[in-house]
């Protein structure tokens, strides 16, 4: 991206970007920078971010701005702006930038404008810098998008919009749970369960979220635990059940598991088979 670095000349920085292979028009940024300044530039995209540790300043709509630790970072798009450490130890955050039909598309609002660049919210700023780490290391498509959708939200109250456009409709889902059940395994798509609700794949989220008040990875999640709890009671193996419904591995089935049951796997199938 013109203007940002992802790579510096001061050893002292460190930058690095990411791009979701199957959803255009968003990108990760990830950043501790201590002595590179950040000449004028702009991004076609909104540049939302929290700042972590250390303090940045700067110019923006002819204005400095510092953003202090625990601050949002709500940049529009196409607007000029500079950057520069203002402590020593420099600043380190996170951003993602989202081109604006991209953000229409998930949030079914168009044209959302920011008033201010920097908000000055600790415990929101650290819920925006989980999710950009959840982000970041997200490699199920419907995971990504599932949090890229959340965090969009976690900006909303900030955001100006002249017309709301959130549709109350609340198609039925049956269909989808369904699929969900039959590809448990599987590595799914917005796009594909949007298909099978006959939606748009971010109006299908919208609604889905708005009717079950989870995501469709949440609800995923949970459908993979119950197949995994009726496999084990079956007296299928840890490892093979981690195979047979979709998680990582079986570390991921064990921290999974135990947070939802309050058991390991392992213990679970012990007490029921004696």
């Amino acid at each position: 991206m013109q203007g940002v670095p992802a790579q510096s000349d001061h050893l002292q920085d460190a930058a690095e970007f990411r791009q979701p292979a199957h959803r255009h028009g968003v990108e990760l940024y990830r950043a501790h920078i201590v002595r590179h300044t950040f000449d004028p530039h702009t991004h076609e995209a909104y540049g939302l971010g929290a700042i972590e540790a250390g303090v940045e300043r700067f110019r923006y709509r002819g204005s400095d701005h510092l953003a202090p630790p625990d601050s949002l970072v709500l940049m529009n798009p196409d607007v000029l702006h500079t950057g520069r450490a203002e402590t020593a130890e420099g600043w380190r955050y996170r951003m993602v930038y989202v081109d604006p039909d991209v953000a229409a598309e998930i949030t079914g609002e168009p044209g959302w404008w920011f008033d201010q660049a920097v908000r000055h919210d600790p415990l929101r700023a650290r819920r925006v810098g989980a999710r950009l780490d959840a982000l970041w290391h997200t490699r199920e498509p419907l995971a990504f998008d599932s949090q890229l959708a959340a965090l969009l939200d976690e900006f909303r109250d900030h955001a100006r919009v002249s017309v709301r456009t959130r549709s109350d409709a609340a198609p039925r889902f049956a269909p989808v749970l369904d699929y969900l059940r039959a590809h448990l395994a599987d590595k799914l798509t917005l796009e594909q369960l949007a298909a099978v609700a006959d939606l748009s794949p971010f109006h299908f989220l919208r609604s889905f979220r708005d009717h079950y008040h989870v995501t469709p990875q949440q609800m995923l999640m949970a459908l993979r635990l119950h197949r995994a709890k009726q496999r084990l009671a079956a007296g299928a193996m840890p490892a093979q059940v981690a195979a047979d419904t979709g998680l990582a591995d079986q570390a991921h089935l064990t921290r999974a598991f135990q947070r939802r049951y309050g058991v390991t796997p392992a213990r679970y199938r012990k007490q029921l088979r004696g």
